[in-house]
């Protein structure tokens, strides 16, 4: 992982808009800003390693970081994009202590991290912070729960509905009836983050293409048609 101390002119203003500061003083945020350390990283490269020991807290800044899990049978699963505004590495070093995932950026991206000795104090200290936490893995929580429900009695277009409109609203891009998802993205993203085959994945997203309701710039996915996927989502449509 790089170790370049560069940090972006809107460090302090990407910071503060995390969840994890949200309700606190404007001189705690400030001590929040001054443990971060911020990395400007490369796309594909290396944040943390799944089982490697937890030793640091990470928020995306700016960028996108994908979280992916190695089965014991050595198969790999994207579990999620992280994307700016939100955290990732921070349950393990409350728990067993190992990171249980993978993390590694999906495009160029600023990286900010705090230890663990500084995160941990930083709840203990902040009672608003351990509750903040609490909220967002709550509401990681519920993102699971609602995946598991899908793959257990939806259809794999319905889950491919579900992840793209989740990555537009992820990105924050959306305007009237579309939004860019602003990843780079491939069908195998789509593919795991659906729990479906690649075939698959490829045939639904190429016929969605050509019928309009998605369009492809480089690695950039586009929904055209907001309305109709989340139709197709709710089964209202095939």
């Amino acid at each position: 992982m790089s170790e370049q101390k560069t940090r972006p002119e809107d460090t302090a203003k990407a910071i503060c808009a995390l969840d994890l500061v949200k309700g606190l003083p404007s001189g705690v945020k400030a001590h929040v800003i001054s443990l971060a350390r911020v990395d400007v990283l490369p796309g594909g490269v290396s944040v943390l390693t799944q089982g490697a020991q937890a030793q640091r807290a990470y928020a995306v800044l700016v960028g996108a970081v994908r979280i992916r899990q190695i089965g014991s049978d050595g198969a790999q699963a994207l579990m999620r994009m992280i994307a700016p505004g939100e955290m990732f590495g921070t349950v393990a070093l409350f728990t067993e202590g190992y990171y249980p995932a993978d993390a590694e950026t999906a495009m160029p991206s600023h990286i900010a991290s705090w230890s663990k000795a500084d995160f941990i104090a930083l709840t203990m200290n902040f009672p608003q912070i351990a509750i903040n936490i609490i909220g967002m893995v709550g509401q990681r929580l519920a993102n699971v729960q609602n995946r598991l429900r899908e793959m257990a009695t939806q259809s794999a277009e319905q889950r491919i509905a579900h992840a793209l409109l989740m990555l537009v609203e992820q990105s924050g891009a959306v305007q009237a009836e579309t939004g860019v998802i602003c990843v780079p993205l491939r069908r195998r993203d789509v593919a795991e983050l659906a729990g479906t085959t690649l075939h698959t994945a490829s045939r639904v997203l190429t016929a969605w293409e050509k019928a309009g309701l998605l369009a492809r710039s480089r690695q950039m996915l586009a929904v055209r048609d907001a309305s109709r996927l989340r139709r197709i989502a709710q089964g209202e449509l095939s």
